[in-house]
């Protein structure tokens, strides 16, 4: 049973650094994200209105981050708490038993770790896809905007003509 145990832990610790890491890389990427929007919006002059959505959008996605970063925390003192029950416990059927349901605990844990990963790279990828939708759609306001001064010049230069004939 102990032996068992042990290769469970292991199980669950190789578990438990995988996620780590796709964790870091979430963060990694959902900080890159965050550095490209700044850049974009000091490049492009976005309105105030747009640069406070994108904050909103990263401090959404440093706080879910956050969060995620503390249920693992909480995951890896709960492995180590098994471990450490492992080592030092001989009772029999019960306590593995427990062990078992309490690993099996974990594993659903750390599929929705899993799976909260996945939506937070969803959820950045479509914020990088809102971006790049507001930045189209400034340019496009920018052209019919240019449009309509060169359409005003155009006719206030055609009202001075009339005028200065009349």
């Amino acid at each position: 049973d102990r032996d068992t145990d042990k290769k469970r832990i292991e199980e669950l610790l190789e578990e438990n650094m995988v996620l780590e890491i796709a964790q870091k890389q979430s963060m990694n990427e959902s900080a890159h994200l965050g550095w490209e929007l700044e850049q974009l919006s000091k490049s492009t002059d976005l309105a105030d209105s747009e640069k406070s959505f994108v904050f909103e959008l990263n401090e959404c996605a440093s706080s879910r981050i956050l969060k995620l970063e503390k249920d693992n925390q909480s995951l890896q003192n709960t492995i180590q708490e098994l471990r450490d029950a492992s080592l030092t416990s001989r009772e029999s059927s019960l306590k593995f038993v427990e062990l078992e349901k309490e690993n099996q605990q974990l594993s659903k844990k750390i599929e929705k770790l899993q799976n909260q990963i996945e939506k937070e790279k969803q959820s950045n990828q479509d914020l990088e896809t809102l971006s790049e939708e507001l930045i189209k759609d400034k340019e496009q306001l920018q052209v019919v905007m240019e449009t309509l001064k060169a359409d005003k010049d155009r006719e206030i230069k055609d009202l001075k003509q009339e005028n200065d004939h009349l």
